[in-house]
């Protein structure tokens, strides 16, 4: 959400901004919240004007009552009574008027990077830089879960059985492969200087909306009926909201944390071959990092952030490369966002695995995250960036991984957190 002020000063900037977004339906949105700030202002002003005049004709009714001057009190109570009502009818409207401006607000685009390539959708993504040789072997990468299913790892029939598609059982060697990622993500974030936490998996209506937009809200949210809560899509959401309403030393900056969760997400639209398996999923665990910084030093973390993940991968022996997101790509929220692809033997091409964002103020000026400080208070800026996303980063780890008798190597810095073993064999 941007600055209202920003936007009454820039009304041309803004809509320029719109027009890169490809989200032209929203541009007499700009003009509507400014004559809607204004009409605010003028009911103020008047709110003002009036509340002078009922404190004004207050004081004079005692003093007429002190003289005996009956008639000019009750002229003077009269005074008061339809100053009251008018200021009741014009606080009606202000906090009418204040919720449309909100509202419109949390719908226009936040302005993003100058940098940012201009695109309508993820077809036009940019490429910046690979890390690792990307191999096909000379012998058939089978489907994930084909491979899974030589390890007798996964279960996706009894899955549907009890949940419904989108869901899978893990099992054995697959679902320890699983949890010694996260084990091992963990402690690889850890080592660079991040402070692990384990957040609530529910969260609060305010906490959504203030994390993201109104779109991605409904194509990922799960409400919990009855209750104001909502299930968790990325430890992001309630990371960030940990910070709700907070002022914050300037002197404490940046936190930097790095989380564990589950996350459930509708994912709506979700179609396609690679759509099988465990590609899109509405429940799965992921190791997040974020951090909460000041304005200037946001750009250097966002670099930090997508690099912490490249290398983590490149540990894993698996290619990655990122992509620079376009601007029609880019969440309403986002300043700049940067996606993290392993590499495909199976498919020869790169999908994503993770994906890292520059959100400037907006989070912090939804969820009223400021900070304290030197010259004055100010909104913090947020990052996020996944480290890591399992059951999909399985696929890229078993593809890349996977020999030509069917065993899968463990890479040595995994080794640890797998009892030891340098391989896993099928069971079938």
């Amino acid at each position: 959400m941007i600055d209202i002020k920003f936007l009454k000063e820039n009304p041309e900037l803004v809509k320029e901004n719109i027009r890169k977004k490809f989200q032209d339906r929203k541009l007499p949105l700009v003009d509507e919240v400014i004559a809607l700030d204004t009409e605010r202002r003028e009911a103020e002003t008047k709110g003002n004007t009036l509340r002078a005049e009922k404190n004004r004709a207050s004081k004079e009714i005692g003093m007429y009552m002190a003289k005996g001057m009956k008639e000019e009190a009750e002229k003077a109570k009269a005074a008061v009574q339809e100053a009251t009502k008018g200021l009741a009818e014009l606080e009606a409207r202000t906090t009418e008027l204040n919720e449309k401006i909100k509202t419109i607000m949390m719908t226009i685009p936040n302005i993003i990077d100058a940098s940012v390539p201009v695109g309508k959708d993820d077809s036009e993504n940019v490429e910046v830089e690979r890390f690792g040789e990307p191999v096909v072997p000379d012998f058939e990468i089978p489907y994930h879960t084909d491979i899974m299913e030589r390890f007798i790892g996964i279960d996706l029939d009894a899955a549907r059985r009890v949940a419904g598609n989108g869901f899978y059982y893990l099992m054995g060697d697959i679902a320890r492969l699983h949890s010694a990622i996260l084990s091992y993500a963990r402690d690889f974030m850890i080592g660079r200087g991040f402070t692990y936490c384990v957040p609530p998996f529910m969260i609060r209506s305010d906490v959504v909306t203030g994390v993201m937009s109104f779109d991605e809200m409904s194509a990922m949210m799960y409400k919990i009926e009855g209750e104001d809560l909502f299930l968790i899509g990325t430890s992001e959401h309630s990371m960030i909201g940990k910070f709700i309403d907070q002022l914050i030393d300037e002197k404490e900056l940046p936190y930097t944390l790095t989380s564990y969760s589950p996350c459930f997400r509708k994912e709506k639209g979700a179609h396609g071959i690679e759509e099988r398996g465990v590609y899109r999923i509405h429940q799965f665990e992921k190791q997040e990092m974020i951090v909460i910084c000041k304005p200037e030093d946001s750009m250097a973390w966002f670099d930090k952030l997508w690099q912490n993940t490249v290398d983590f991968f490149r540990t894993l022996d698996i290619p990655v490369r990122t992509l620079e997101c376009c601007s029609g790509d880019l969440a309403d929220l986002k300043v700049k966002s940067v996606d993290v692809e392993a590499w495909s033997p199976r498919q020869k091409k790169y999908f994503e695995v993770g994906s890292c964002s520059n959100l400037g103020d907006a989070q912090a000026r939804r969820l009223k995250i400021r900070v304290n400080g030197e010259n004055g208070k100010y909104f913090a800026h947020t990052l996020n960036n996944t480290v890591v996303a399992p059951p999909r980063m399985l696929i890229a780890f078993l593809e890349n991984n996977l020999t030509e008798d069917f065993t899968v190597k463990i890479p040595e810095a995994l080794r640890p957190y797998m009892g030891g073993i340098d391989m896993i064999y099928p069971k079938k």
